[in-house]
């Protein structure tokens, strides 16, 4: 029994030490453009069937209970909450935030296609709506280099006002993607998901039509890390840790006085 409980309590040391990793990733991200938080999901692991309930307890009657031992707990997976975040304004035209579900397009190298929220694009030296990293928008959208101003519909409509006309050139149009399964994707670094078996193909479509957010310009969305829940989460975690750590300690008191005792 003392062997088991030891093993028991080292499985809650480990689970509580990944949960402090998830829970200290999100607040590593605070500040990260549409960033969403994760939370860490707990499963037992198998049981120690030493009676079974209903097995005979004599030649006439059964057990109504039966004896299981635990054998500790595991981080069964992390979910992605993908509750919305505030919409920041920035001033700046090439900012773009969804107001809603989906996600942005973009090119990366390759020519896999990742998937953000991060609307913090920027304009490349041939024309090209980039992320900071340099990847192009998809669709691609060039803006000509005498274009006085933009302007991005909530639809995704992109339209500039060129020098010497007087009425807006259509640039092209801004489409976002939607998943089936948004918490399938697969998240990868510089704030980009990747497509996977579980989140289902992408399904290309205007903004604001079929549950699609719509986009708003010269806004951000900013992360749902809540400080306060992560910081109550975090000293939920370490009394945790401690109380495991607690069992150890006492459990090797245990096998000492047996030791000493015997």
């Amino acid at each position: 029994m003392p062997s088991s409980a030891l093993q028991v309590a080292r499985t809650g040391l480990e689970a509580q030490d990944q949960r402090m990793r998830v829970i200290a990733n999100n607040l590593a991200n605070v500040a990260t453009t549409a960033f969403k938080r994760d939370r860490a999901n707990f499963a037992t692991l198998a049981y120690q069937d030493a009676r079974v309930a209903g097995a005979d307890s004599s030649t006439e009657t059964t057990y109504a209970t039966g004896l299981n031992l635990g054998t500790g707990v595991a981080v069964q997976s992390t979910t992605r909450m993908e509750t919305q975040g505030s919409l920041e304004a920035t001033g700046n035209n090439l900012d773009l935030a969804l107001d809603g579900d989906g996600y942005f397009q973009v090119q990366l190298p390759g020519g896999q296609l990742g998937y953000t929220r991060a609307g913090n694009f920027t304009r490349s030296a041939e024309g090209l709506i980039v992320t900071s990293q340099g990847y192009p928008l998809q669709p691609p959208i060039t803006v000509p280099e005498n274009a006085t101003s933009l302007t991005i519909s909530t639809d995704g409509t992109v339209s500039a006002q060129v020098a010497g006309q007087s009425d807006p050139t259509q640039l092209g149009q801004i489409t976002t993607a939607s998943f089936t399964n948004p918490g399938g994707l697969q998240a990868a670094s510089d704030n980009f998901m990747m497509e996977t078996a579980a989140s289902g193909p992408a399904q290309i479509g205007i903004a604001g039509e079929n549950g699609r957010g719509h986009i708003r310009q010269a806004m951000l969305e900013a992360s749902n890390v809540n400080i306060v829940e992560e910081l109550v989460d975090m000293i939920e975690t370490q009394r945790a840790y401690e109380i495991n750590s607690k069992m150890i300690s006492s459990v090797d008191d245990m096998l000492k006085n047996a030791n000493q005792t015997l």
